[in-house]
């Protein structure tokens, strides 16, 4: 059986090299105490908060009491507090969900794919369909961060979330051969899951915990915050 050392495999290599660039950051990996100072605390906290006030018991009988608009102004609240969404995608979510029929598709699009129990592909084409019939005032509601913002932030064990950019350059850096389409689309999402899944297997001895941690190091690996 043939070892390939780094040197000999270039995909190795590329991987290793993303391996050293996080930890040159975060030298304890995933507990370092600066990565979760500028990572992950903020996004766990956000999740924190959605299972606080959008816990499954809680948003049910919102929506047996019809109150759309109270829990649609709870998510874009809960957004707010973190830094994933441009200013532009705020703005445009907080337009689309004004109307009474905009908050209640977006209100009944988000608990069923948070909390469905359907299998995740068709949550989330159900959830791309809601997002692209929400009223558009300025600019379009359908975006990749706008799809993937509330998953992640209600579940993150089981939804990532995706800056396009950023997500396509982590991937070149680490040699994955990353599905991308600019329109979201489960083919691309399926494909970042692969992504984060192949992470996870790469920095198994640093115990990532769920996909904010997957996603934090991806970002690390993509964003113009943290130079090679």
């Amino acid at each position: 059986m043939k070892v390939h050392s780094a040197a000999k495999d270039p995909v190795l290599k590329a991987r290793m090299q993303c391996r050293r660039k996080f930890l040159f950051y975060f030298k304890k990996g995933f507990a370092d105490p600066t990565y979760l100072a500028w990572e992950r605390d903020y996004k766990q906290e956000a999740a924190d908060q959605f299972q606080r006030v959008l816990n499954r018991k809680a948003y049910e009988q919102m929506l047996k009491a019809r109150h759309y608009d109270e829990i649609a102004q709870t998510a874009v609240r809960l957004e707010s507090r973190t830094n994933l969404l441009f200013s532009f995608e705020k703005m445009a979510l907080r337009d689309a969900v004004k109307p009474p029929n905009g908050a209640k598709a977006f209100a009944t699009g988000l608990f069923e794919y948070v909390y469905g129990s359907g299998p995740l592909k068709d949550r989330f084409e159900q959830f791309t369909e809601v997002l692209d019939t929400l009223p558009r005032i300025q600019t379009r509601v359908l975006t990749w961060p706008l799809q993937t913002v509330f998953g992640f932030i209600g579940n993150p064990s089981e939804h990532i979330f995706l800056k396009p950019r950023v997500t396509r350059l982590a991937a070149e850096k680490y040699h994955f051969d990353f599905i991308y389409r600019s329109r979201p689309n489960w083919e691309t999402y399926s494909s970042l899951l692969q992504f984060a899944e192949q992470v996870k297997q790469d920095m198994a001895a640093y115990k990532p915990k769920d996909y904010i941690d997957l996603q934090s190091f991806i970002w690390v690996m993509g964003s113009d915050e943290y130079p090679d």
